[in-house]
């Protein structure tokens, strides 16, 4: 099992970010794709036409969002932190994502880097 924690910068606010992130009208526009969301503890979710799917296990407003992504049958939860702080450009994406499956770190590392996070940063690159 891997690890993945980095920053990264996003020209939102923390508010703007969290509610992306837990939205489903939103995560379409950023997504292009078709989500499913229970947006609340214990709620499930599906992105990219089920690409990434899990649970949320905590969610501060405007702060952090605990989720729990499925990877089968495997014997540790796989468990995505993101915090967001404010920054002097927006916000300080912070992810910090545990128990990856060694035969899926690469793909998930750049399904963060080029997937997940490059289109938050365009959709919000584009509103300006």
């Amino acid at each position: 099992m891997k690890v993945f924690k980095k920053y990264f910068i996003i020209p939102a606010t923390p508010e703007e970010i969290y509610r992306a992130l837990t939205t489903e009208v939103t995560i379409r526009l950023w997504t292009g794709d078709l989500v499913e969301i229970d947006p609340q503890e214990g709620g499930e979710f599906s992105l990219w036409d089920g690409a990434i799917t899990g649970r949320f296990i905590e969610m501060v407003p405007f702060e952090k969002i605990v989720q729990e992504w499925y990877f089968g049958e495997q014997d540790q939860q796989s468990i995505v932190t993101i915090k967001l702080h404010e920054h002097k450009k927006g916000t300080s994406f912070e992810v910090n994502h545990i128990n990856i499956p060694d035969e899926a770190y690469e793909e998930i590392v750049s399904g963060w880097e080029d997937e997940y996070v490059a289109s938050l940063i365009d959709f919000y690159e584009d509103e300006e």
